[in-house]
């Protein structure tokens, strides 16, 4: 199917109430006690949708959180169908036998917060009725791990086997291991690193610009808009950005080098492959996510430092007590490899870093399944007695 036979993308691709749920489970938190956030102000309340796989022990100790990256959502596995556009995003990894097994763990995926497929964000419905939009207040990464760490406590689970995350899930395993250093046994963290580089923060806020340089982005209060008429034209171009450092040269170079797309004319109206290859995800994003939570994520990515208030990074890292495993990729220009090393020399007990080879870049952590599955197999069966301050103790 053509872009053009999908007609003018929505103003948001936001799950909203009323649309089939799929697999989504929720639950509503800090009705009572406002969630206090970092940079200032409250949220109240705050609903997340997540997804569970496998069964919950009688110990309550097999749980394993899954922390999606920046557009993903709690849909980590399982297929297509109502409620959900595209099978899982880690269905390669999660499942009976596979990974993450879950004959063998209870596997929870949060929609974060900020996010646009079912828990609070900007293309929320606030208290009173009308979208959050432009009022929908700066977030953080630390915000989003306490929002996760309320919804862990109604689950029942005072401890995760494992916080597992790549990207921006690293971020918040990385937190978790920070800031709630009793409430879980290991943290699996890939592709990410302890603080948002200077690059980073300039990409993301490139494409911040962007999508509010459009039009249609109306301030952030778009959402009554039409097919067509929201600000997918400047979500596009920074999806393009987003995805071009997502990606390595190396690849882009094999796949496309200087090709025409077939069928155009690039010395004319036509375009080269790679416009057109870039083109398609930016009009897939459209139809699946929201501009808004773009823009907030971005921001709360941009934000990521774990030693901030904490004496900095090596004082922050050396509070974590769990188990750390860290895989890093060598053709990632996003987050380099040098970022992991630098975060496992401040670890207690300087885990190893797992370097995945992939010409596939940043993007390697969703797609290198073979590799990053057993490298998160082999995290998931390290049972070693102790914690990694104990082992170099």
């Amino acid at each position: 199917m053509t872009t053009a036979s999908l007609g003018p993308p929505p103003a948001t691709g936001a799950w909203r109430p009323g649309d089939p749920p799929g697999h989504r489970q929720f639950v509503t938190l800090f009705e009572d006690e406002p969630l206090r956030l970092e940079l200032g102000g409250t949220l109240s309340p705050v609903v997340v949708a997540y997804e569970t796989w496998g069964e919950l022990d009688r110990a309550r100790s097999n749980g394993v959180l899954i922390a999606h990256a920046l557009t993903g959502d709690s849909h980590a596995a399982g297929p297509a169908g109502p409620g959900h556009r595209f099978p899982g995003w880690w269905d390669h990894s999660i499942g009976p036998g596979k990974d993450i097994d879950t004959d063998e763990w209870f596997v929870v995926c949060p929609n974060v917060l900020g996010g646009c497929q079912g828990t609070t964000g900007p293309s929320s419905i606030a208290p009173d009725g009308s979208p959050y939009g432009s009022r929908f207040p700066a977030i953080t990464i630390r915000d989003q791990v306490a929002v996760e760490a309320a919804l862990a406590d109604v689950l029942g689970i005072e401890r995760w086997a494992a916080v597992i995350g790549g990207s921006m899930g690293g971020m918040r395993a990385l937190e978790w291991a920070v800031g709630y250093p009793d409430r879980l046994e290991r943290a699996i963290v890939v592709a990410c690193g302890a603080a948002a580089s200077a690059e980073q923060i300039g990409l993301c806020a490139v494409q911040n610009e962007a999508i509010q340089a459009d039009p249609a982005w109306r301030g952030g209060d778009y959402y009554d808009a039409g097919p067509g008429e929201g600000p997918h034209r400047g979500m596009g171009i920074a999806r393009r950005i987003g995805h071009l450092s997502y990606r390595s040269e190396a690849e882009l170079a094999t796949r496309f080098g200087r090709a025409p797309q077939p069928g155009e004319d690039a010395f004319g109206a036509g375009r080269y492959a790679v416009e057109s290859y870039l083109d398609h995800h930016a009009d897939k994003l459209a139809r699946r996510f929201d501009a808004g939570s773009y823009v907030v994520l971005s921001a709360a990515m941009n934000h990521h430092d774990v030693g901030r208030g904490r004496g900095g990074l090596a004082a922050a890292l050396a509070r974590v007590r769990c188990r750390v495993s860290i895989a890093g990729i060598d053709s990632d220009r996003l987050y380099p490899l040098y970022l992991q090393q630098e975060m496992a020399e401040l670890l207690p007990g300087r885990p190893d870093v797992t370097v995945v080879h992939s010409m596939y870049g940043h993007d390697s952590f969703l797609i290198e399944s073979e590799a990053v599955g057993a490298f998160i197999r082999k995290a998931l069966e390290d049972d070693e007695p102790g914690n990694a301050a104990e082992r170099v103790g």
